[in-house]
């Protein structure tokens, strides 16, 4: 999970099809990089799991800890409703949030069944289920040593996405338009930093692009130690604190985050609302 925060923050400033930027050589952690609601919901999924709570109440919970993070506005729609009835989408909010059920659980039908359950309380149509379930399957594969072969035989077989998708630099929220453009930035990649510039490169929504590339890498590839403190000091106390806790829990039991003082987020979220 680790590896989608590092993608969300690295490509927050280059979000929206004008932002796209020119070369692959740009600086990872910017002065306005930030996390956005791709980390806020990846860390209230991992929260879920912990306590084995309702995905649907942490969800609601964590937008009201963070109401300006960048969600789309069907989210915030249903984020301040009381009924808080699923909205039929295909958006890519359900991949973005999904990777610590790619972690979590050790069977291929469990993780298909947890990500199908996070996707839905909000994201109940056909693909926005399917988008969550290909992320954390390609996670899956990942951790149990698949190769890139199978990883990308059997996404394409099992979900009929094209992981070899002409690149547009198209803005594009959907789980049809983002997954594959994630998916194949991974698989043409040589390394975890590779992956998320090319992500990056690809333009559109990039750090939900990043974010979801970041997520399938980690597990296959580590994750440089500079990479790690630049996310962390990105990120809250509370935030940082629940990454520790769940990578201990399910990734690596001798992970300590690195020591920050957690200073980077508060003037980004001077602006985006805390």
């Amino acid at each position: 999970m680790i590896g989608a925060i590092v993608g969300d923050i690295v490509g927050s400033r280059f979000e929206g099809a004008d932002k796209h930027p020119k070369k692959n050589n740009f600086s990872l952690f910017h002065k306005d990089t930030r996390f956005t609601d791709d980390t806020v919901l990846t860390v209230a999924t991992s929260e879920a799991i912990l306590f084995n709570r309702s995905y649907k109440d942490v969800y609601a919970e964590y937008y009201m800890r963070y109401p300006r993070a960048g969600y789309g506005g069907s989210f915030r729609k249903w984020a301040n409703s009381s009924d808080k009835k699923p909205y039929n989408s295909w958006g890519n909010g359900s991949a973005m949030r999904v990777s610590p059920i790619g972690w979590a659980f050790n069977t291929e039908t469990t993780v298909l069944e947890e990500a199908k359950k996070s996707a839905e309380v909000t994201h109940n149509h056909p693909e926005g289920i399917k988008g969550a379930q290909a992320v954390a399957l390609a996670i899956f594969l990942a951790r149990q040593g698949a190769s890139k072969k199978v990883i990308k035989e059997e996404i394409e077989n099992r979900f009929g996405y094209d992981l070899n998708p002409v690149i547009t630099h198209k803005f594009d929220v959907s789980c049809q338009g983002t997954v594959p453009h994630a998916i194949a930035s991974f698989l043409s990649a040589d390394g975890f930093e590779d992956t998320i510039r090319r992500a990056i490169f690809r333009g559109g929504d990039s750090d939900t692009v990043a974010a979801i590339a970041g997520s399938i890498a980690e597990p296959f590839y580590f994750i440089p130690d500079s990479m790690i403190q630049g996310a962390f000091g990105k990120l809250s106390e509370d935030i940082s604190n629940i990454t520790e806790r769940f990578v201990k829990k399910h990734v690596d039991k001798t992970f300590s985050k690195p020591v920050h003082e957690n200073v980077g987020w508060k003037r980004i979220f001077k602006v985006f609302g805390s």
